[in-house]
């Protein structure tokens, strides 16, 4: 989850908060890719979830990496809950995962490359130490109270928080990982295009990354229990969002919206300050009883955006948020995917031509369906394993218009990033059909034999 955001100066009237998104803009030409993943990290010995502290934990993981690669420490409280270099950054899910969000990069050349050097260093340190990482999109076997609360007071106030709302946001904060991808826009009209198509074909994503079959140690009834635990979170702040798809939908719509999401809290001096199911709208009134006559700044609103957690997500960027935690060769196909549908005009018209004729019915049926049977989905006359391979085809379109090259040359686009994908289409199964095949046959419905087979 994101770290706290810092200045930005004073919010006067609400055409700042539209400004705020409106300054994500970009010219083609300066479009980048920011790749984020998550994944589990456990003791080898016991199968057990690390600690924050002690000889095998996430903070000797931290150091590791701080010590033998350079990455610097970023602190709250003391603890070190966090690293960043080079314009990514380290940091900690509330029940411990580690998370790595990427650096604005040009090319999924670039971005795979940056996984694959992150995932080699913290192989490298949890060998030292008797720890491993797996990709998943949720626990297979562990419990809640296996799974402690990191030592960050955002974390302390929204477990609280969501104590009392939906079903399952405890559930979600500590027992799933996701992998996402951020991308850019070139104007409102853009934006507008780009977060509809995201929202509509996300539940293609959850479909082609589902990556949870397992829950609690058993077979949960759902390809990605991941996406199941998200529909019964918190209504306020998540799902498919149907205001995106209404006439005259744009920045100041998305302002109206987030405006109306309660808040968790507000960062001052270094510290969370409460502000739980607290109203943004009377901060901007100097009305917050939290800061009774203070009004908010401009970082209090990026943190606010941080709490909304639908399956795509408008910050100055779009991120992309349906699919599951998973296998490596998986966390450079997610960029590929949505970056093909999106970063080529062309195929982002074809993809908008696949969904702009849904009704919210439709994608809300899509996304439930998706998490429950994958590849499998049928909703109406909506086929999932069609609809999956037809998008596939346009996003293979629009990375082979964008021909960006790597290996020197060698490579003369990002198209075989989809390869994992299109191997998926082709034999019908995504990882969780993998994944119960392989309890149901050699593992003898042992789940234990998930960390062998499947870690980092």
């Amino acid at each position: 989850m994101s770290i706290p955001q810092t200045g930005g100066g004073l919010i006067e009237d609400q055409a700042q908060l539209a400004a705020y998104l409106e300054s994500g803009c970009k010219p083609r030409d300066a479009w980048r890719i920011g790749t984020e993943h998550e994944k589990f990290g456990y003791c080898k010995d016991t199968l057990k979830p690390l600690p924050y502290e002690g000889t095998r934990s996430i903070k000797a993981v931290l150091e590791g990496l701080r010590d033998k690669f350079g990455w610097n420490p970023i602190l709250e409280g003391g603890h070190l809950i966090g690293l960043e270099k080079d314009g990514a950054n380290i940091s900690l899910e509330p029940g411990g995962a580690v998370e790595l969000s990427g650096a604005p990069l040009e090319t999924i050349h670039q971005t795979c490359d940056e996984v694959n050097s992150h995932l080699t260093e913290v192989k490298e340190i949890a060998d030292k130490i008797g720890v491993r990482f797996i990709g998943l999109g949720a626990a297979p076997i562990w419990s809640h109270e296996q799974m402690p609360l990191m030592p960050k007071g955002r974390y302390k106030l929204m477990d609280a928080y969501m104590q009392k709302v939906g079903e399952t946001g405890t559930t979600m904060m500590r027992r799933t990982c996701t992998v996402q991808v951020n991308l850019d826009f070139e104007s409102e009209a853009d934006m507008v295009q780009k977060l509809r198509v995201a929202l509509a074909l996300q539940p293609v994503a959850t479909a082609l990354f589902a990556n949870s079959p397992f829950f609690e140690g058993k077979p949960n009834g759902h390809k990605s229990w991941r996406s199941r635990v998200w529909r019964h979170l918190d209504a306020d702040r998540t799902g498919m969002l149907p205001f995106v798809f209404d006439e005259g939908f744009g920045f100041e719509a998305w302002v109206d919206y987030a405006l109306d999401v309660p808040m968790y809290f507000v960062y001052r001096d270094g510290k969370y300050v409460d502000a739980l199911g607290m109203s943004f709208r009377d901060f901007l009134k100097g009305e917050l009883p939290a800061l009774p006559g203070e009004k908010p700044l401009m970082s209090d609103w990026a943190d606010h955006l941080t709490t909304i957690f639908p399956e795509a997500r408008l910050k100055k960027f779009i991120e992309m948020r349906g699919a599951d935690g998973g296998p490596w060769r998986r966390l450079c196909a997610l960029p590929a995917f949505w970056v093909g549908l999106t970063y080529d005009q062309s195929a982002l018209d074809a993809a908008w031509d696949l969904v702009k004729n849904w009704d919210d019915e439709t994608r809300e049926g899509l996304r439930v369906a998706a998490s429950k049977d994958g590849l499998q989905a049928q909703v109406g006359d909506v086929n999932m394993h069609d609809l999956a391979r037809k998008t596939l085809e346009i996003a293979r379109s629009g990375l082979r218009a964008r021909a960006r090259p790597g290996a020197g040359g060698m490579v003369p686009d990002e198209r075989h990033f989809l390869h994992a994908l299109e191997d998926s289409v082709e034999d019908g199964k995504v990882p969780a059909d993998e994944l119960l095949e392989r309890y149901d046959g050699d593992w003898g419905g042992d789940l234990t034999r998930i960390y062998g087979d499947y870690s980092y």
